[in-house]
């Protein structure tokens, strides 16, 4: 019983390590975006048919997602394996610039998305991946 409830405590103890883990988090959740960005960007390219309320509806994910993995970048996180460069600890204001960026075009993209244009929403899209490449370009390693 002892061994067991030891065996427990161990088990409880290392999830909360790794789940504390901001790389960890960070990466998850930006995994998040893959899938959501992938289905608009088939329906925006034509690969699958444009259906507007299934767009408004991943529009409003990709919304979601946007306010989520920030912070998950605290100072000191940026030792390890991560994809992360230095400049969002050395340059905090040019992060969080391209963090609101990103954030005010899923807005738009979420409010576009609702009015069903398919050429509005096509721009909105290609803005808000245009955001996602400036950060990329500039906050990650690749």
């Amino acid at each position: 019983m002892k061994k067991m409830l030891l065996g427990m405590a161990a088990t409880l103890i290392a999830s909360q390590t790794i789940a504390a883990d901001p790389i960890s988090q960070r990466k998850d959740a930006l995994k998040q975006y893959k899938p959501v960005i992938g289905a608009m960007g088939k329906m925006v390219k034509g690969d699958t048919p444009y259906n507007k309320d299934e767009f408004a509806k991943l529009a409003s994910q990709l919304e979601a997602l946007s306010q989520k993995p920030w912070q998950y970048f605290p100072a000191g996180s940026g030792v390890g394996k991560t994809d992360a460069r230095p400049e969002i600890w050395s340059k905090p204001a040019d992060w969080q610039k391209a963090i609101d960026n990103h954030q005010a075009a899923t807005a738009n993209l979420k409010q576009v998305a609702q009015a069903g244009d398919l050429a509005a929403v096509k721009k909105a899209f290609a803005d808000t991946q245009q955001t996602c490449k400036a950060c990329h370009k500039d906050f990650r390693k690749d």
